[in-house]
């Protein structure tokens, strides 16, 4: 028996590295299989796509990510090339000989890496059969009405296909490891291990399908895990072969894994089985990294919003922009699943704060939920063009006063004041001022929706009151479709947007990870999360005071939900109050989080993964070291030495701006910068496990 491998990690200059014996990349084949390669569903994209570079800088030309071809994306995404690896090939070359479409190239992202695509729709004759033969491998049936699931069949059956062409190529080496992400790439998991391949198989829950749909039907789900009957459950939502194909999987793997400590939680009781590893999701810095050029652009894009602001509310703009704040949501329309229900009901409480206490502050909030619309509001588009207007008068006014001011100085005269504006400037600028009156209340939405009255946020608007009236100190905007750059209404991209606002809220109830806190985080921009999202986890974890670094993380597992909403309402209530300075310095400190999200550290857990597939697959060629997956302690930011930006609301009852205060001259940023610098850069290591019997896989059982 040749004497195994011996599989270890460490850190060096923060990035991960092998160890003295190291792993041969150059010997081993690494697949990612999902349904978002290349395809944009929901976040798992997200995943893959950011992931990219740091897996295509480790595994260079031995990395291969797997997913469905889709011509639309294919041609704005994927440059075709010809395979470099001669097995590979010839795998392809013996599935399109029996008729599959098979397409190879580079996917155009940053780390260039290879995509293997299969055309599900050139396969789908062989459906029936597929069906039947994973009836075999697990019996599981699937009903001819569920496309997606079919889908779902045909996809993994032609990857376990390539996968059994590829493997029984090679004798001794390279070997393969195959990482499938979600229930859709599941089938290809379940087949390759039914039919005994050689291939390492990781696989990767990013939500569990029954506790989505638990979730959004307003069921106490955290505090029943272990009261479901989850068959049943199952069953009556219709997606109970959905829910089998997704368990098979799970069990079926060599390593199961999940996105966050609260998936794994609920991995455990929906899925029986208990995640081998916990893999963060990241983001891949670089991208969203603007040095301290972050600053300007908050103000740059803020007075984009701001334009918005005074075409949508023309003829109510009798509030001060300086002293406006932006806050959002922003994700899938999940009413209940993304908190939009509690992010409303804290609004109207917060609408009553700041009213009673006579505040000068107003807050204007986004809704960027996609919803079925038919097309603009036309009092939406009719506002922007009242501005345009309005600037195009000021501007036609600026030019003739100009020239009469200009004339008159090289005569050298100073102008008569009186008579340097004529009657018909005058005329002019009375007709702009005529055209801003306005006989209704601004808009809440800027497109008409197609089912107004059955719509959860307009119907919750509607009982609570906010309909955007002069003494209302809280507005509400509803942009019921992505942001885009082109658009006639708020020409911005989502990222362009989110730096120009001063708060993201996203107080879910079911977020396995959350993305959109984590991009405000990378982008300088403090947000509100929950103990019930990933990201809200993750960051309670690493960061001492999350607060003081604008990680504001509402309690929604432990308190009622009208606790939670009053915490929730105390921390935006908290952040109205904050002065622009404390903001800045605010901000300063939640761009520095954004260390701890980048792929080159949490991609360590997925290497954890991989080392950890090896050695259950290749037994007698790696051999892992008794250790736990890996630790972070030396991330754990501490709580600043300056006094938090976040004044405490029982400390003043009205706003209060101080730019000379002790606490703000006590606050150094280089000196903070360097502390935290040094926190995210401490040394990494594998600690080992405790004595005593350890769980081997296959111990768990239906």
């Amino acid at each position: 028996m040749p004497l195994a491998r011996s599989l270890s990690m460490t850190s060096l200059n923060g990035l991960p590295q092998w160890e003295d014996e190291d792993l041969p990349v150059e010997d081993l084949l690494l697949f990612e299989v999902s349904w978002e390669v290349t395809n944009k569903v929901g976040g798992i994209y997200t995943v893959i796509q950011t992931k990219a570079k740091t897996t295509a800088d480790e595994w260079g030309e031995n990395y291969f990510l797997i997913g469905p071809y889709f011509e639309h994306n294919v041609k704005t995404q994927v440059e075709a090339c010809e395979p470099s690896n001669p097995a590979v090939k010839k795998a392809m070359d013996t599935m399109k000989s029996q008729g599959c479409q098979v397409f190879f190239g580079r996917w155009l992202i940053e780390g260039s890496p290879y995509v293997l695509l299969f055309d599900i729709g050139s396969a789908a004759w062989n459906l029936d059969r597929w069906k039947g033969e994973f009836w075999d491998a697990s019996n599981i049936g699937i009903p001819s009405h569920d496309r997606e699931a079919n889908d779902a069949v045909i996809f993994g059956s032609l990857t376990a296909w390539f996968l059994k062409e590829l493997s029984c190529q090679f004798d001794d080496k390279p070997n393969i490891i195959a990482h499938f992400h979600e229930w859709q790439a599941g089938v290809g998991l379940i087949l390759s291990r039914s039919q005994k391949l050689r291939v390492a198989t990781i696989f990767t829950t990013h939500a569990t399908l029954l506790g989505r749909y638990l979730c959004a039907a307003s069921i106490d789900f955290y505090n029943n895990l272990d009261q479901f009957d989850i068959d049943k459950e199952a069953g009556e939502r219709q997606i109970y072969h959905r829910y089998c194909m997704e368990r098979a999987s799970v069990h079926c793997a060599h390593v199961f894994t999940t996105v966050s400590q609260i998936t794994a939680v609920e991995a455990e009781h929906m899925l029986k089985r208990n995640p081998d590893v916990v893999t963060p999701n990241g983001l891949n810095i670089k991208k969203f990294s603007a040095m301290h050029e972050f600053q300007n652009l908050h103000s740059m894009y803020k007075a984009r919003i701001q334009e918005f602001i005074r075409g949508h509310f023309y003829g109510h703009l009798d509030f001060s922009l300086e002293k406006t704040l932006f806050f959002f949501i922003a994700g899938r329309y999940e009413f209940s699943n993304k908190g939009a229900d509690m992010f409303l009901e804290a609004l109207s409480r917060l609408n009553f704060l700041l009213r009673v206490h006579k505040t000068d502050v107003t807050v204007v909030v986004f809704f960027i939920m996609p919803a079925k619309t038919n097309n603009f509001n036309v009092e939406t588009l009719k506002g922007q063009a009242v501005r345009k207007q309005l600037w195009d008068t000021a501007q036609s006014v600026k030019e003739k006063f100009g020239k009469k001011l200009y004339n008159a100085l090289l005569k050298g005269q100073i102008p008569d004041l009186n008579k340097i504006l004529d009657r018909d400037d005058i005329t002019i600028m009375k007709r702009a001022i005529f055209s801003t009156q306005r006989h209704c209340l601004p808009p809440v939405t800027t497109h008409n929706m197609i089912d107004d009255g059955n719509d959860p946020i307009l119907n919750t608007i509607r009982r609570i009151g906010l309909f955007n009236n002069r003494t209302d100190r809280v507005k509400v905007i509803l942009h019921p479709e992505f942001l885009s750059s082109t658009s006639p209404l708020l020409p911005l991209d989502y990222e362009e947007f989110v730096r120009g606002c001063h708060l993201g809220v996203f107080p879910s109830y079911y977020e396995p990870w959350g993305y959109t806190p984590a991009e405000c985080t990378v982008m300088g921009i403090p947000s509100v999360t929950t103990n019930l999202s990933g990201f809200g986890c993750f960051m309670q974890e690493h960061v001492a005071d999350p607060a003081a670094y604008g990680i504001y993380i509402v309690d929604r597992r432990f308190l009622s939900p009208d606790e939670s909403c009053n915490q929730l309402t105390q921390f935006l209530y908290g952040f109205c109050q904050q002065s622009r300075r404390q903001r800045i310095i605010q901000r300063n400190r939640t761009e520095r989080l954004s260390d701890l999200l980048d792929w080159r550290y949490l991609g360590r857990y997925y290497m954890h993964a991989r080392h950890l597939a090896l050695s259950r697959t290749f037994p007698d060629k790696f051999e892992m070291e008794p250790s736990a997956p890996p630790k972070t302690e030396g991330f754990r930011y501490p709580r600043p030495s300056s006094v938090p930006p976040s004044p405490s609301v029982s400390q003043h009852s009205t706003p209060h701006h101080s730019e000379d205060e002790d606490e703000d001259e006590r606050y150094d940023e280089d000196e903070e910068a360097e502390r935290d610098r040094q926190n995210i850069k401490s040394p990494f290591s594998l600690g080992a496990l405790p004595q005593g019997k350890k769980k081997q896989h296959g111990e768990y059982r239906n």
